[in-house]
């Protein structure tokens, strides 16, 4: 194994989708090549890699439109864990971010914010991240219509404060996507690694954001996974009682100054790795 101190961080390129993939499998994550290969072509990743080029750490930065960026894909192999490679890509990450003029936002586990947290980085939402393990599918989709890529667009620009058309448009787009609306509440369903993931999800209230849901759920197979933000307490209390299980929770850090929550608050969001 090399010497950590001597590990160069590098600019990884199209090519490293399938080594990120190996990462992010270990860490039981759920993103996809298709993802990996979306932060690869759109954002700057960062990786080191060991004395047999083999990659062991990487952080990505997607940049947004306002002044924003999303940091996220911080993972390290476990055999490279606690030598402070985690640290040195985000502050790679974060170098990159203040060349662009871009105020950097993620979600992270509580592992995670223990790292961010000294780096400058402070909490604003939080969200817990729940499962339904197996959808039954009734193709009961009487009341879902599908929407276009505008509207949803339009209200994640209401709840998240800057605009993310590039990235909705290619999740959207994907073999698999669907973009369902019941009339009060909009939403993107996408394929993952190992499950479907239900998000952003915006609605004019909870009860319709659950009714959402619960109408996806009839129209789907094999599990699926939600980013329901924390705040959101009637909704996420309607999960849990709908049969979806909390696996884990999530901190929204945002870098420097602590900005105020938006009054417009999705329900769910596109995911830890997007915002």
């Amino acid at each position: 194994m090399a010497d950590t101190d001597r590990a160069a961080v590098v600019r990884l390129g199209p090519g490293d989708a399938p080594a990120g993939l190996l990462l992010s499998t270990e860490a039981h994550w759920d993103q996809n090549e298709a993802d990996w290969r979306f932060f690869l072509d759109q954002g700057t990743v960062f990786g080191v890699r060991d004395n047999d080029g083999r990659l062991v750490a990487s952080a990505a930065l997607l940049p947004y439109s306002s002044g924003n960026g999303w940091i996220s894909m911080v993972l390290v192999t476990e055999s490279w864990r606690r030598r402070g490679l985690a640290t040195r890509l985000v502050d790679a990450c974060l170098a990159a971010a203040a060349e662009r003029g871009l105020t950097t936002w993620l979600d992270a586990t509580p592992a995670g914010a223990m790292v961010y947290g000294p780096l400058g980085f402070r909490p604003t939402l939080q969200l817990r991240r729940l499962r339904f393990e197996q959808a039954g599918s009734t193709k009961a989709e009487a009341s879902l219509s599908a929407i276009g890529i505008e509207k949803l667009t339009a209200l994640d620009r209401g709840a998240m404060g800057f605009d993310r058309v590039a990235l909705l448009t290619e999740l959207s787009g994907r073999p698999g996507s669907r973009l369902l609306s019941n009339g009060d509440a909009f939403a993107l369903v996408r394929d993952g690694r190992k499950a479907r993931h239900i998000g952003p999800l915006l609605a004019n209230g909870p009860e319709q954001a659950l009714a959402l849901v619960n109408e996806i759920v009839s129209s789907e197979s094999g599990p699926l996974l939600i980013d329901a933000v924390y705040e959101q307490q009637p909704f996420l209390n309607g999960l849990t009682d709908s049969g979806w299980n909390i696996e884990r929770p999530f901190q929204r850090m945002r870098f420097s100054a602590v900005a105020a929550l938006r009054t417009e608050l999705p329900f769910a969001v596109a995911g830890p790795e997007y915002g």
